[in-house]
């Protein structure tokens, strides 16, 4: 399989990834490296991302910026909301200031998404997200990690309901 094959995941077939759907997104940075150690950097790029989100017309239901990945979950707020235009949008602006002083670029082409059926409960994958810190190891408790968050729940609330 060539690397432009395993960059680009495969999109469903026939669904148009327009409207008001919710998406479980990860993507990477180049050759997975650990970028986000980097808190202030990993906080800049949160804030593009969710500047990015409202231009388009999207919700962040929870988000976290691994060191060497990110997940979010996003909710298109209306039939114009395009999940294509957002990601790439967003990897893009984030990754230019990056790619200028660092000389290379921030993120893997592509990235994996998983459409949410309107039965699938999104605190579900809301917990899943912010709960990737303490299954890595890097933080005991979600409340303690600072690049991940939710623009719709309390933190409190997500982390209450994990139990």
């Amino acid at each position: 399989m060539s690397h432009e094959a395993m960059s680009r995941p495969p999109r469903i077939k026939g669904f148009s990834y327009l409207g008001a759907y919710r998406y479980f997104i990860t993507f990477c940075t180049l050759e997975r490296r650990a970028v986000f150690t980097d808190i202030a950097l990993g906080r800049l790029v949160v804030l593009q991302f969710r500047r990015t989100c409202r231009e388009k017309r999207f919700a962040i239901l929870a988000y976290c910026f691994m060191p060497d990945h990110a997940h979010l979950l996003l909710e298109g707020m209306d039939a114009s909301s395009n999940l294509a235009a957002v990601i790439k949008n967003a990897k893009q602006c984030s990754g230019q200031r990056f790619a200028a002083r660092m000389k290379r670029p921030l993120w893997e082409e592509g990235f994996h998404d998983h459409v949410l059926r309107p039965e699938e409960d999104p605190k579900k994958f809301a917990r899943y997200i912010i709960e990737n810190p303490v299954r890595a190891g890097l933080v005991k408790s979600p409340l303690d990690y600072p690049l991940s968050g939710s623009g719709k729940w309390k933190m409190q609330e997500l982390v209450d309901s994990l139990w």
